[in-house]
């Protein structure tokens, strides 16, 4: 399968929440092996982002784990907080979809860090992050968010 094929299993993830269409996948590279799926609980958790949530999920199914092996696919890029804890995790590669310069332009609240820098930062480690895959429709998802938050 292609980043983009797990891209759409992340968007599918969003989808469950679309009002936060944050959605997550975790895969084994070598594989190609779905080893988790999680989306945006911060309506009961303001902390349990797609990220935090597939990581949870992948950790509490597959443990022990070498993370190294593993790449994560998320809608969006990742907040300073979910980097953080994808560094922690070991995780080598992550692939998201729209960014956060995106997201302020449209009303979004970020913090702004970017996961590149919270990588470049992180001595310990060194993740890949590849930003822009299926981009138009991510920003389609929040977009469609943030209008709809707008009209209610």
């Amino acid at each position: 399968m292609s980043p983009e094929d797990y891209m759409r299993m992340a968007i599918a993830m969003a989808q469950k929440v679309p009002q936060y269409p944050f959605g997550a996948v975790i895969v084994r590279r070598a594989t190609g092996e779905v080893l988790a799926q999680g989306y945006n609980r911060s309506a009961n958790n303001p902390t349990i982002h797609g990220e935090i949530d597939v990581i949870n999920r992948c950790a509490a199914d597959h443990s022990p784990l070498d993370w190294t092996e593993l790449d994560l696919f998320t809608t969006a890029e990742p907040c300073p907080m979910c980097q953080s804890a994808i560094e922690w995790a070991g995780i080598s590669t992550v692939y998201f979809g729209t960014s956060i310069p995106f997201l302020q332009q449209h009303g979004w609240n970020q913090i702004d860090i970017r996961a590149e820098e919270v990588s470049r930062r992180t001595p310990f480690r060194h993740t890949t992050i590849i930003g822009g895959v299926l981009e138009s429709e991510c920003n389609a998802l929040f977009e469609a968010a943030h209008d709809s938050a707008f009209k209610q």
